[in-house]
């Protein structure tokens, strides 16, 4: 299968596409490796799959070094006219479409860069499935959709509109959109409500890694609302299993969806959403007590009142991904931790 994985320099982009490799699959991976965190940890992911930065210019295909079937290109969703042209050029079999600007609270400072990349963005891949015809469409969404929603676990048949974040808003476009071109021109679409993920080569601007840098320099960690707060926290691991699964099983029409009671979740058209997370939420301090038992230091900690854009707790139902795809998380909060801080020491000494 020949698929290609938009933002493949980022934390979830990077494993998938290894995946993918690893079981002989054909992957073009596509970034802008924009700058909202390091980029340096951006081009250290592709250089794990065999880019070399120095050959990184955009719009130019990169060919991996040490992966016969990757290659990469640095562009902005943006520019449609790449985007056709690569659809057009390449004859994708299926999409993965992982490119975003992330982040719930930088949304609230810049909510211009989310418009631009999570809606004017995705519409040229919608667009360019629709002209350039794939097998299935696989995007990521977020349990941010489910905003001031309160009842757990976060099912997919909840309705969700009442997002607290402008990030949560462009997220829940993304399905609004899918289904629109699901309905219009038969493209086969799923949309995956990410949970809270972590593991090696996670974002620095996400708790795991804040934690572990404030912990091994000396300085309080942040702790919000006081630490009570819950997060379906999911090894990296579990999570490339369930896209992959998802991928191979395009979205169908279900014939038992009914316009006076609608589902969601499913469509008269071919188009799914799931949640992809643990079904496991974790207590915050017992996060951090896990991280500071494989740091072997106790952290000093500074607790704060919640942040504006966050939610109290995330847990994700997962029961329609057992079914339709035999999703099976299987990584342990404690193993999880301890094989992201044996990453986190080594690639920061």
């Amino acid at each position: 299968m020949k698929v290609l994985v938009t933002g493949a320099a980022g934390f979830i982009g990077y494993h998938l596409s290894k995946q993918l490799l690893e079981r002989g699959d054909e992957v073009i991976g596509l970034d802008n490796i924009n700058d909202y965190y390091d980029v340096d940890l951006k081009y250290n992911r592709l250089k794990q799959l065999g880019i070399n930065k120095d050959l990184i210019e955009n719009g130019k295909l990169v060919k991996s070094s040490i992966e016969d079937k990757f290659k990469f290109v640095k562009e902005d969703l943006e520019n449609g006219e790449f985007i056709f042209q690569l659809f057009k050029d390449s004859a994708f079999d299926a999409v993965v479409n992982l490119a975003a600007q992330a982040g719930v609270r930088y949304s609230i400072e810049n909510p211009k860069a989310y418009i631009k990349s999570n809606i004017e963005g995705y519409i040229n891949i919608l667009e360019a499935c629709r002209y350039y015809p794939v097998k299935h469409l696989v995007y990521a969404s977020s349990s941010s959709v489910y905003g001031a929603n309160t009842k757990m676990p976060f099912d997919v048949k909840d309705p969700v509109n009442h997002p607290v974040s402008v990030y949560a808003a462009t997220k829940r476009s993304n399905e609004l959109l899918a289904h629109t071109y699901s309905h219009l021109f038969n493209i086969n679409t799923t949309g995956l409500r990410f949970f809270t993920v972590y593991g090696p080569w996670g974002r620095p601007d996400m708790a795991p890694m804040l934690f572990a840098d404030a912990v091994l320099n000396g300085r309080a960690i942040k702790v919000f609302n006081n630490g009570n707060m819950q997060r379906d926290f999911t090894f990296v691991k579990d999570i490339v299993n369930g896209v992959i699964a998802v991928l191979d099983k395009p979205a169908l029409p279900n014939p038992e969806w009914d316009s006076d009671k609608p589902d969601g979740s499913t469509s008269y058209a071919p188009f799914r959403i799931y949640n992809i997370g643990n079904s496991k939420p974790v207590k915050l301090m017992d996060f951090i007590s896990a991280m500071e038992k494989n740091l072997g230091v106790t952290a000093k900690k500074d607790f704060m009142d919640m942040q504006p854009g966050d939610v109290l707790a995330t847990w994700a139902d997962v029961d329609n991904l057992k079914r339709d795809v035999g999703y099976s998380p299987s990584t342990l909060l404690e193993e999880g931790v301890k094989e992201f801080i044996l990453w986190y020491k080594e690639y920061y000494k």
